[in-house]
């Protein structure tokens, strides 16, 4: 093979949601730029494992493989996870290349995606004014990701919400239920939550029913496979095919 595979590293888990909504992301990525090769593989839960499809690749003559986290910050498994995994692979399959892409986030293909969703389950433009923003994500314990979630919240607030708060599903606080019934009690009128994360699951399910027990006007899906996030996928496997310093435009 000449051309280089696009292996997607999904965490993986027990609600069958999860893995379809992954494989129909990678699908879209295939209509996207159609003649690459896309692989979908999973840390956990969900088959086949990284290094079974290394190993399969390997075996039918690859020689590159960009290996793409499906995560949206660069927490544990992005650090730790699935570096190691990468790394007992080229140790045993030392003629395949294996690079490691970056997250998927912070972006503003990702922003987009999350104004989607939100236009798709009933916020108006013209209700923004008065409708606070709950940014649910999964949660972490790691800085990094932390702060990143603080920024995309910050930037959230110049968009045109009256007022942007985060919230976490795990790890930190507030809740989803949380955040939502503080921004009532500072007098916003209308409150909406934007899970901030790919697929359903538990903790999805987790930020849905505190926007539901507390009484939110807008819940939005997950992310899922839309056609900006396909998009991102398609960018972060071009910068990591770019020689250091490089870069694409946005």
């Amino acid at each position: 093979m000449t051309h280089p595979t696009l292996l997607v590293i999904a965490h993986g888990s027990r609600d069958p949601r999860h893995a379809a909504t992954v494989h129909a992301l990678t699908e879209r990525v295939r209509a996207e730029r159609p003649g690459l090769r896309v692989e979908t593989a999973f840390l956990e839960f969900n088959a086949p494992s990284v290094p079974r499809v290394l190993e399969r690749l390997a075996a039918q003559g690859a020689d590159e493989v960009v290996a793409l986290p499906l995560l949206l910050t660069r927490a544990f498994h992005a650090k730790t996870d699935i570096p190691l995994v990468l790394r007992e692979a080229r140790a045993r399959l030392p003629r395949l290349r294996i690079r490691q892409a970056d997250v998927l986030g912070p972006s503003p293909l990702l922003n987009a995606t999350l104004g989607r969703r939100l236009r798709e389950a009933g916020a108006r433009p013209g209700d923004l004014p008065r409708t606070g923003l709950v940014l649910a994500s999964a949660g972490s314990t790691d800085p990094e990701a932390i702060a990143v979630i603080a920024e995309i919240a910050r930037e959230l607030r110049h968009t045109g919400w009256c007022a942007v708060r985060p919230a976490f599903a795990s790890a930190l606080l507030p809740r989803t239920e949380d955040a939502v019934r503080e921004l009532r009690a500072e007098g916003v009128d209308r409150v909406a939550v934007a899970p901030y994360v790919i697929a359903p699951g538990r903790l999805p399910d987790r930020i849905a029913a505190g926007a539901e027990a507390a009484g939110a006007d807008v819940l939005a899906d997950v992310l899922g496979p839309a056609p900006e996030l396909a998009r991102l996928l398609l960018k972060r496997f071009d910068e990591a095919r770019l020689p250091v310093g490089a870069s694409l435009s946005a």
